[in-house]
């Protein structure tokens, strides 16, 4: 009685450990994908701004600010079905960039999300491009080149010009397509009397770190692959200490955010000098230099580059690096350890989306798929439990038998396995199998924007999201904010009692401390899977309630089992 007594308290710390510690490695190992979307207040939902973002980023004053800046300098309009803002033609830059297919927020007139902005607005982030001053008098980086066009459009690229005192010509010709790709192709034509050397450069300047966090799970920051490799490092800590640098021939280097990336990829024939580094006021930048060509005099030299600058999309992302565009650019989704399971897994569930128009419906659907994959091995699963059910009587009398001869005991439990041909672990192997594909989908959940901001039913308005109607504050009803561990909403309830319906499925513990732990274990989880993406709790909810109709298809299939568990 003294054992069970402590067995007990033993379960209640590891519970309490379990509420009050994982909110500290949930956010360092296992963030939730988004942060919630909308909030319940007084029964109703609100949409909430983005965390992170420019408090002021919708007001009459940021925009008055922004408008200010831009209308400093001359620009050429960028004008795409993706995309819209300008270029600077001081410079010239890349420095005016909003997506129009995607918002901040899930209100109805939330503000489109905005990539770029110029130097002296609010969280500058800007790219450039032109040549090195080192034996070559390139124009200054406040000079104004001539454009061909007011327009940046796909099928319609613009050329800017500028000369320099001693002969050089200069020549900036920028392309775009449907997508988010820049194509620029940098000319110099040397008019002079003597030869000079020439050295390409682009570079994209940021101020601030990402506002998605940087965690053991999902990168964010700079990223590069360079020598055939994609690098998940440095993180902007780095790059504060010193410049990080390398050498190589093809790759990319940029800003990968959550679901946001700038990336410059130089000629894949060109070997370059790459560096990420760090500038005065929390300024960022990640530029490239390729090796220098003497110029001589009356001849041309061209070189071209691609500059990345929108949406993480996963067709896209596939579609620029299986094409030859930019090598490996689909590794600025971090998709770890499982990318062969869940690339798969977005594809096929992204197809279903694209069949039903809903997502949540859609992971339902994915469910029902792998739980009838691995029906078989479900089914010999539930035999097993079922089996062991049975045998539980016998093994109890056996531990009483043998309670001071532990050696004994265990040896006449395994010969009691043996003889009535039951097998403990048969019952591991699908859990096992479910273990990748959970992790999975968690991390599609957290990583593709696909998802992101993805409704299902009534209150559930972003999928990738947890729950907003919390239980314990009354749906917003009592105006309290309730602690990190206590917001459950929902479907996290739902979640806890699908679970505890499914345990009881399982063979019954031997001991009264035993059956209690199993009794309190899916309320424990379900405080621990609360603050998930409401889809991976969709997922797991819908898988619970497949393996109970499983276990009953079972037991009427054969009812000896249930007879012989009941016994």
């Amino acid at each position: 009685m003294r054992d069970d007594r402590q067995n007990f308290v033993l379960f209640a710390v590891i519970a309490a450990l379990i509420l009050f510690g994982w909110p500290l490695i949930q956010n360092r190992f296992f963030p939730t994908a988004n942060p919630p979307a909308t909030k319940i207040v007084d029964g109703k939902q609100v949409a909430l701004p983005k965390p992170g973002a420019d408090p002021t980023a919708d007001s009459p004053a940021a925009i008055r600010d922004r408008q200010l800046v831009l209308r400093e300098s001359p620009r050429v309009r960028i004008e795409t079905p993706t995309l819209r803002g300008s270029i600077n033609l001081r410079g010239p830059r890349i420095d005016d960039l909003v997506l129009v297919g995607y918002n901040e927020t899930v209100a109805k007139n939330s503000a489109p999300i905005r990539l770029l902005s110029p130097a002296g607005a609010p969280e500058a982030y800007f790219a450039g491009f032109g040549w090195r001053a080192d034996g070559l008098a390139p124009p200054a980086a406040d000079a104004t080149w001539t454009a061909s066009s007011d327009v940046l459009a796909p099928g319609r690229p613009v050329t800017l010009d500028a000369a320099n005192a001693t002969g050089q010509r200069f020549r900036i010709q920028i392309a775009i397509d449907d997508g988010y790709l820049f194509t620029i192709k940098q000319t110099v034509l040397n008019a002079g009397t003597a030869a000079v050397p020439v050295a390409p450069y682009g570079f994209v300047n940021r101020v601030g770190v990402s506002k998605d966090p940087d965690s053991w799970t999902i990168h964010t920051g700079p990223m590069s692959v360079n020598n055939g490799a994609a690098h998940y490092d440095p993180n902007f800590t780095d790059v504060d200490e010193a410049p990080q640098r390398f050498t190589t021939q093809g790759g990319w280097l940029g800003f990968t955010d959550k679901y946001w990336l700038t990336a410059l990829s130089p000629d894949a024939t060109q070997t370059f000098d790459g560096q990420f580094r760090a500038g005065a006021n929390k300024a960022y930048q990640a530029d490239y230099i390729v090796q220098p060509k003497v110029l001589q005099p009356g001849q041309s030299l061209a070189t071209s580059a691609r500059f990345f600058a929108g949406a993480k999309e996963v067709r896209l992302l596939d579609h620029y690096s299986d094409d030859g565009f930019i090598a490996k650019l689909d590794y600025a989704i971090d998709w770890g350890w499982f990318r062969l399971v869940e690339k798969p897994i977005f594809y096929y569930l992204d197809w279903l989306f694209r069949m039903v128009g809903n997502f949540g419906v859609a992971i339902i659907l994915l469910t029902l798929t792998i739980r009838a994959v691995l029906f078989p091995i479900a089914q010999r699963q539930f035999a097993s439990m079922a089996a062991m059910r049975a045998v539980q009587p016998k093994m109890k009398a056996l531990q009483e038998r043998y309670k001071d001869d532990k050696v004994r005991m265990q040896q006449e439990v395994m010969a009691l396995y043996k003889q009535e041909k039951v097998n403990p672990l048969a019952g591991c192997l699908p859990t096992l199998i479910q273990i990748p594909i959970f992790y999975a989908l968690y991390k599609v959940l957290l990583l593709t924007i696909e998802m992101r901001h993805q409704p299902f039913i009534l209150w559930i308005k972003d999928l990738s999201a947890p729950d907003p109607a919390t239980v314990l504050n009354l749906f917003g009803y009592i105006p309290i904010t309730l602690p990190h561990f206590l917001a459950i909403g929902v479907v996290p309830v739902l979640l806890g009692i699908s679970m505890f319906f499914q345990f009881r499925l399982n063979p019954q513990a031997m001991d009264e401390t035993q059956k209690q732990v199993f009794q309190f274990l899916p309320w424990v989880l379900m405080f621990v899977m609360a603050p998930f993406a409401v889809g991976l709790q969709v997922y797991w909810i819908t898988t619970n309630c497949v393996s109970i109709l499983q276990q009953k298809l079972l037991y009427a299939r054969h009812p000896g089992l249930k007879q012989a568990a009941e016994k």
